[in-house]
């Protein structure tokens, strides 16, 4: 009987060998040795602090006190050449397992290329059911699936030099309580700073796609244009508003289009005095470069860009994180327990989300309750508009739009080269 019973646990354990662990065991003593633990690749873009390695680190460091069976291993990426590491990675088969970045690449370019595992199985916890709906809709791809679980959002914005706008007069313009000002008054502080010797007030950068969401924000509210229709399907920046707002740009004294020029050099020049305006801000930003520029002698007052009608659209930001999928299942749910980690524990959710400097993306206290800074970038949150990067061929039409803002500096017809841009948007749209 006893050998029976032997030979019956035997054979269950064969049967069900799935649920047995993979363990080795010590050729000299024979002992038990834990299993190896499984190895991930985690790959951020400069998502607010999650730039710094050190704040990175403190997150993987949590997750590793919790979890010792999965390992995971950080790359930092920037928006210069972080894409083009991205492709490089998947040409040789070697993506990461997880990338931390928005809808706009997770979504609307990998994912739309069968590159991503779909998550739709996280958005099922309690957690899920707090993320707000115009962030949960910017995940949702138009086949249903979600090729992210999203962390923090902001708003972003543009920001002024208050000293140099008090001295030139161009203040008066500025409704100070909301952050806000009209079409109009944008024009008279402009003429208000060129009067007062100002001869940098401004600069449309293109020296790449970074920070484009400020250059689109500024030409398409100037007089409420659009830049793709509301089902997210086509591009429509070819319009008779949006080619009115190049053109006053183009004529005002103190603007110009600087073609090498990107968003952090533009950022830098504001910061250094030697630009009165930036059109490239968020909160991050002013996080970064106060701590980054000590002898920074200017108040900086952040600003929702000018509208004609005043309802302003903001362009917000939105981040989390995608699994490349590589068809290996202890991979898969090694990275969706690191996303359960850092998304469903209020404790460890605040945590990250704090150390992005933006704000959460459900529905948790205050967690900036005693934060001035972060309290008045906060009100910039009600103008955030529509989530319109996740339009079929986003990845082109992105570089189309720099491309076409480096044309119109270099000369060309404003009409011409906005229908330009929209022809080339929308055949990557339109791209089987």
């Amino acid at each position: 009987m006893k050998r029976i019973l032997i030979l019956m646990l035997a054979l269950l354990l064969v049967l069900t060998g799935c649920s047995a662990p993979k363990t080795k065991k010590d050729a000299d003593t024979g002992a038990t040795e834990k299993p190896d633990p499984v190895e991930l690749s985690l790959w951020t873009y400069p998502v607010g602090g999650w730039a710094s390695a050190s704040t990175v680190s403190a997150q993987i460091s949590a997750f590793h006190k919790v979890h010792p069976e999965i390992r995971v291993s950080v790359h930092l990426l920037d928006y210069t050449t972080g894409d083009q590491e991205i492709e490089a990675a998947i040409e040789q088969n070697n993506a990461p397992d997880l990338v931390f970045e928005g809808p706009e690449r997770l979504a609307a370019n990998w994912g739309a290329r069968g590159l991503m595992a779909d998550l739709s199985d996280l958005w099922g916890s309690g957690a899920a059911g707090e993320i707000y709906p115009s962030v949960a809709s910017a995940c949702c791809s138009n086949d249903g699936a979600h090729y992210l679980y999203p962390l923090c959002m902001t708003t972003h914005c543009m920001a002024v030099n208050r000293d140099l706008f008090e001295a030139a007069g161009a203040w008066q313009y500025i409704d100070e309580a909301t952050h806000t000002w009209t079409t109009d008054g944008f024009i008279a502080a402009m003429k208000a700073l060129k009067a007062y010797g100002v001869e940098h007030i401004g600069a449309i950068y293109c020296g790449g796609q970074g920070g484009d969401q400020g250059t689109r924000a500024l030409i398409t509210n100037l007089y409420s244009g659009s830049f793709t229709d509301p089902a997210h399907t086509r591009y429509t920046f070819n319009s008779p508003e949006n080619i009115r707002a190049l053109e006053l740009l183009s004529s005002l004294e103190g603007i110009t289009f600087a073609p090498d020029m990107t968003g952090t050099d533009e950022q830098n020049l504001f910061c250094q005095g030697e630009l009165a305006v930036s059109f490239c801000w968020n909160v991050a930003s002013e996080v970064t470069h106060t701590m980054s520029n000590p002898d920074l002698d200017f108040d900086i007052f952040p600003m929702a860009f000018p509208t004609d009608d005043g309802n302003c659209n903001l362009q917000g930001g939105i981040w989390g994180f995608g699994i490349f999928d590589h068809q290996d299942e202890q991979r898969l749910e090694a990275a969706k327990t690191f996303i359960r980690f850092m998304t469903e524990n209020d404790n460890q959710y605040t945590q990250a989300v704090l150390s992005s400097s933006f704000w959460p993306v459900r529905d948790v206290p205050n967690i900036y309750e005693n934060d001035d800074l972060m309290t008045e970038y906060f009100t910039f949150r009600q103008y955030m508009g529509d989530y319109y990067q996740v339009t079929p061929g986003w990845a082109n039409a992105r570089t189309a739009w720099w491309n076409m803002l480096k044309d119109i500096g270099s000369g060309k017809n404003i009409a011409d080269a906005a229908a330009d841009f929209e022809t080339k948007a929308n055949a990557a749209a339109n791209a089987k």
